[in-house]
């Protein structure tokens, strides 16, 4: 049981119900942690408009997800990684990259390059090498992709941190850790 109050329409303002219809319209259903971050809508809001605006990026959806992987399982949320296990086969993400997402890597060396580089972003509080930072340069991200998937990074420990905090419902098919 959630630790914070998840936001049905039998407890919504009017303001909340607009924002998880908007929610369901897109997605067809509300995850629960959206409705734990309903108790604000200004913090949905930020998070939808940040979410929003991050995806509309140059990082592929595969990418994006295994970088959700990879940080959920280092921050030990088994919300997120329940979550983003679905919608990384929904993505086209086979078992054992999900797998290898959630050990620090890939099997695509590209994006192995990515998720190492996000868990020493997670490890080391933003404070990475210029080794790091090279290496991402020689696997062919540009600064603006460095910069998305700092971006990705900070959105999912946002995530992570609310899951956790709030011991959400898992919603999703359960993944342990």
């Amino acid at each position: 049981m959630s630790r914070i109050q998840t936001i049905t329409h039998a407890t919504a303002t009017q303001e909340q119900k607009d924002l998880l219809d908007a929610i369901h319209a897109k997605l067809g259903m509300v995850p629960n942690f959206l409705k734990v971050f309903a108790n604000s809508p200004a913090a949905l809001r930020a998070f939808l408009g940040l979410h929003g605006i991050a995806n509309e990026g140059s990082l592929d959806e595969q990418t994006r997800e295994r970088i959700a992987l990879a940080v959920a399982q280092q921050n030990s949320c088994e919300y997120c990684v329940s979550a983003h296990t679905a919608i990384g086969r929904k993505a086209g993400l086979n078992n054992d990259e999900i797998g290898a997402n959630r050990a620090g890597t890939s099997q695509d060396a590209k994006a192995a390059v990515a998720v190492k580089f996000s868990r020493a972003l997670v490890e080391h509080k933003g404070d990475v090498t210029t080794a790091e930072l090279i290496e991402m340069r020689n696997a062919g991200y540009s600064d603006a992709e460095i910069v998305e998937v700092i971006t990705h990074v900070g959105m999912n420990f946002l995530t992570n941190m609310l899951g956790k905090a709030s011991r959400v419902d898992i919603d999703f098919p359960k993944v342990a850790l």
